[in-house]
């Protein structure tokens, strides 16, 4: 492992505080941690000892930018969301059957930013797989059906319900739910439909191509005399590659479904909380006439801490609570929860960090489309906001995936201390959903080290074609 590197850590009983090497701590996960746990960087992982505003700091204090974390919204350590926590950690902190301010105040600041809409009820969980889960049941309660409609390469979480319509987990698993089927994801650029199947087609046609396959579930469903509980969608897929719906797919879907007799459900997990900039919520983009029934939301919700929630409407809420199954969640909606979301509200609207997306998402659209024309590798740039995808193929015309240079380019990026990932089908698309107080600094550190980055793997190209 080279030179050795250590921290402070205490041994369970006697209180005997000795320091532990970097090979020690990963020795220990190999030998007492589920061998499932992934880690980024397992070649040479990190020890990620602190953070700051879009920087992590490993134990040299050597600072990494961070492009890829969206649980920590509003920035690492942010002083007011760590004081909130703090401050009522130390008065108190128990589960929701007993009054609290801390509960109230956070529904009477959450619900709003869904207007308009009929989303008024909301219960608080743990985490975005909670949620999803919680959601699937209100929609089998609400319909009386069973069978979901899902998207390829969707991920929704890591308990069995959400797993069974995540794709992108269960296809490695060879899950196969019989109550679960799967829609083309409306990838224009890679997905099924796209300029080169339909030359000619407009973004707004393609994604009613892709809409339709929706259509034809539905009618398969109803060939069998069954109807969908409901349709469950990322509003901006991010594990499946960044993908950005082209517009009015969900407006149509939504219709398509409702028409069926199922609901549907937006998850906003790793999506919401401002960071398309011009909204509240992702699905809002598609149109104000685009009404989910549910939407789940998790990640950013706490800043770190472990907080998430559903909010539905009255009609779902009351069926839901006729199911005879009341629901309770030890630590859903307590008081620290609380004052960490609304902490976070405090600082999206105090700073105006929904304003600062736009702002940043302009930036990032013209700086990415430049390095797109002046590096081959990049096929497509996508961005909304604060959420981006650099789709890299090794052919434009053929827009074969570039895999293994899309994998080398994260290893040269994490020499340049910049954190980033890839995802989608092939392992090709660049993610970027970093902290939404990344600067115009942090956008040009980023580019630029990109631009060296991408100019070196094409060099190497050039060379090993020689």
């Amino acid at each position: 492992m080279g030179v050795v590197h250590s921290i402070m850590a205490g041994f369970i009983g006697g209180g005997e505080q000795r320091e532990l090497t970097k090979e020690e701590i990963i020795r220990i996960r190999e030998t007492h941690l589920s061998s499932a746990n992934e880690m980024f960087f397992k070649e040479d992982p990190l020890m990620i000892m602190r953070g700051e505003g879009a920087f992590l700091y490993d134990e040299k204090d050597n600072g990494y930018l961070d492009c890829i974390n969206n649980v920590c919204h509003v920035g690492h350590s942010n002083p007011h969301v760590v004081a909130a926590i703090s401050q009522q950690a130390a008065q108190l902190n128990t589960n929701n059957r007993y009054l609290h301010p801390n509960l109230a105040r956070l529904l009477r600041r959450l619900v709003p930013t869904f207007a308009p809409s009929d989303l008024t009820r909301v219960t608080l969980v743990n985490s975005g797989s909670e949620a999803n889960d919680l959601a699937l049941r209100m929609a089998r309660a609400h319909t009386g059906n069973e069978d979901i409609i899902t998207l390829n390469h969707a991920y929704h979480g890591h308990v069995s319900s959400t797993i069974d319509v995540s794709p992108y987990k269960s296809k490695g698993l060879g899950v196969n739910s019989p109550v679960v089927y799967e829609a083309p994801c409306p990838d224009i650029y890679r997905g099924k439909y796209t300029d080169q199947t339909h030359p000619g087609l407009s973004p707004e046609a393609l994604g009613e191509l892709y809409a339709q396959e929706v259509g034809e579930i539905i009618a398969t469903l109803a060939e069998q005399g069954r109807r969908p509980a409901a349709f469950i969608a990322e509003s901006l897929q991010s594990c499946g590659g960044q993908i950005i719906p082209p517009p009015g797919y969900l407006r149509r879907v939504y219709q398509l479904v409702h028409a069926a007799g199922g609901i549907t459900v937006a998850d906003e997990v790793q999506v919401g909380f401002g960071r398309v900039g011009t909204h509240w919520w992702a699905y809002q983009t598609q149109g104000a006439d685009v009404k989910p029934d549910i939407v789940t939301m998790g990640k950013p919700m706490g800043n770190g801490h472990p907080v998430a929630a559903v909010i539905c409407t009255e009609a779902v809420d009351k069926s839901f609570a006729r199911s005879g199954v009341a629901y309770f969640n030890t630590y859903g909606g307590n008081p620290v929860s609380c004052a960490a979301a609304l902490a976070v509200l405090d600082e999206i609207q105090t700073h105006n960090l929904k304003e600062h997306c736009v702002k940043i998402g302009h930036l990032l659209i013209s700086k990415l489309e430049d390095l797109k024309n002046r590096h081959r590798l990049i096929g497509d740039v996508r961005v909304l906001g604060m959420f981006a995808g650099i789709e890299l193929v090794t052919d434009r015309e053929q827009r074969t995936p570039a895999t293994a240079e899309a994998k080398l380019l994260l290893q040269k990026m994490l020499k340049e201390r910049v954190l980033l990932s890839a995802d989608g089908p092939d392992r090709n698309v660049i993610k970027f959903k970093p902290p939404i107080v990344f600067s115009e600094e942090n956008v040009e550190e980023l580019v630029t080290k990109l631009d060296r980055v991408l100019a070196q793997l094409e060099g190497d190209q050039n060379n090993d074609r020689e």
